[in-house]
């Protein structure tokens, strides 16, 4: 085998997807003259995760509650990186989006703000009455665990909110379909723009009527008359900007 994609096991690109995958890669490299490599795309937010986290949050609460009444803290890893702490934002957002929730709110574990009790804060001074905090981890370990003891910690403190964990997403089917279209994608050269939010490929909720259609190209406010900025989005995978 001269040839391999690697596909970072991670959801978002911080210091190890961006830094020492890579490195390490290229260090191979040198050792092994003649192989060459694809590196693929971290995991999220793929529509796939989200349907994960949409089925962990309907684990975590009580069948009897109303969406509407439910606010969601989406708790990431945290780094260093306004890139990667980004991303878990985006991943908040398209959580929210169609799916009914009163708000989807971010917060991280270590290293960036807000933490998990000013997160909890947060959502209390926004008017949350019930809280479900979703750990944006794949899998279990001392991360998660500190999420969960932490939302006890401060549910304890604040008996007249009613705070529920959920679980991590975990080992899923969807996971495993999921690092295997990032591995066809490495192996293929198919580098795709923002194609997994984008609703004129993936059928996100409330958006499903605008999957496949044709974009005209659409005037600014502020153009000068002479510049066209124009989409298109095919049927297929395939999406074409053109400026």
């Amino acid at each position: 085998m001269r040839r391999f994609a690697a596909v970072p096991l991670m959801l978002v690109s911080a210091g190890h997807a961006k830094g020492d995958i890579p490195a390490a890669l290229s260090r191979e490299k040198e050792r092994h003259p003649g192989i060459s490599y694809t590196y693929g795309r971290p995991l999220g937010p793929h529509p796939a995760l989200l349907r994960v986290l949409e089925r962990r949050l309907a684990q975590a609460v009580d069948p009897s509650w109303d969406p509407a009444e439910v606010t969601v803290l989406l708790v990431g890893r945290g780094s260093t990186d306004p890139d990667a702490n980004a991303e878990v934002f985006k991943a908040a957002r398209l959580l929210w989006e169609g799916r009914g929730y009163a708000a989807v709110e971010t917060a991280f574990v270590s290293l960036a703000k807000p933490d998990v009790p000013g997160g909890l804060d947060r959502c209390v001074r926004l008017g949350a009455r019930r809280v479900v905090v979703l750990p944006y981890f794949l899998f279990t370990g001392i991360l998660p665990d500190r999420v969960r003891h932490q939302t006890e910690e401060w549910a304890a403190a604040h008996p007249e909110t009613e705070v529920r964990s959920a679980d991590v997403i975990g080992p899923e089917p969807e996971l495993l379909d999921l690092v295997w279209e990032r591995y066809e994608e490495a192996v293929k050269g198919d580098l795709r723009m923002n194609c997994d939010s984008c609703v004129y490929r993936i059928a996100l909720p409330g958006f499903e009527d605008k999957v496949g259609l044709p974009q005209q190209p659409h005037f600014h406010p502020d153009d000068d008359g002479h510049h066209h900025h124009g989409h298109h989005h095919g049927h297929g995978h395939a999406h074409s900007h053109a400026h």
